[in-house]
Parts: C-alpha cells; structure tokens; sequence
C-alpha cells in the first residue's frame, strides 16, 4: 500500500489543527464590546474547542497508520522524534496561551477597551509568528528527514 494518501490526510490534518491559532491573529478583526462575533470568528473558535479533538484523533491515528504502512523503525529516527516533540510543543502552546489569549481578544470573556486589546494583540500575533516557525521547523525535518546524530 501506499503511503501518499495517508501522508496527504495527515498533513491537512495536522496543519488543521494549528491553523485557527496561526489564522486568527492576523485574519480576525476585533469585535465591537457587546458584539456576537462574526461567521469567521465562529469558525475559528469552532475549530479551536469542539472540532479540534476530532482533527487531534485523526492526527493521531493517521499518524500511527503512517507507522505501520511505512515501518514501525520510522519511529526511533531522531529527526521524527525531534519533529513530534516541536508538534507537541506547537499543540501546548495553541491551547494553553494562545486559544485563551484569543477569546480574551474576541471579547468572549467580558467587554475589553481599546486601549487594554492592542498590547494583548500584538503578543499574540508575535506568537503566530513563532508557531508558525515552528511549523516551518516541523515541515523542514519530516522532508529533508536530516541525520541528526
């Protein structure tokens, strides 16, 4: 079997799941205090809670499938182990500053002044940036596959 279309599933999948974080700090305008947020923010943030748990497990198990097809030794090469561990970084990251940091933004948590969004708004677009490195990084290892030690 070949191993194209499951890489390709896994790669949409994996770039799915960190997206709305790389998106949003650049896509996203700030609501109005007391607004709903607009289609786009919807999208993102459904991306962010409920769907990202789907797009997570099929990550993994993509991830695993890919494994099995290509070889089980695939999985002590120090530029995956590398990579996976820069992923895991990259999904802490999203989830534990920058998908709070977001909604702070979006005002989902309480009406929040200009003047107070702007610094917080900055951060987190510095932020995109580096998981976007990040990604980069990720994307450079899984193709050049480099012999690190």
């Amino acid at each position: 079997m070949s191993p194209a279309p499951l890489i390709v599933v896994h790669v949409a999948l994996a770039v799915a799941l960190l997206l709305p974080n790389l998106v949003a700090p650049f896509a996203l305008r700030r609501d109005n205090a007391g607004r709903e947020p607009g289609r786009l923010s919807r999208l993102v943030l459904f991306l962010q809670g409920p769907a990202s748990v789907w797009i997570g497990l099929g990550v993994a198990a993509t991830g695993i499938g890919l494994l099995i097809v290509i070889g089980l030794e695939l999985a002590g090469q120090p530029w995956l182990l590398v990579a996976i561990g820069l992923y895991a970084v990259n999904l802490v990251v999203a989830g534990v500053i920058a998908r709070p940091n977001l909604r702070r933004l979006l005002g989902l948590s309480g009406p929040v002044d200009e003047a107070t969004w702007v610094r917080p708004a900055r951060r987190q677009r510095y932020l995109a940036y580096a998981m976007a490195g990040l990604i980069g990084v990720i994307a450079v290892l899984m193709m050049s596959k480099p012999d690190l030690w």
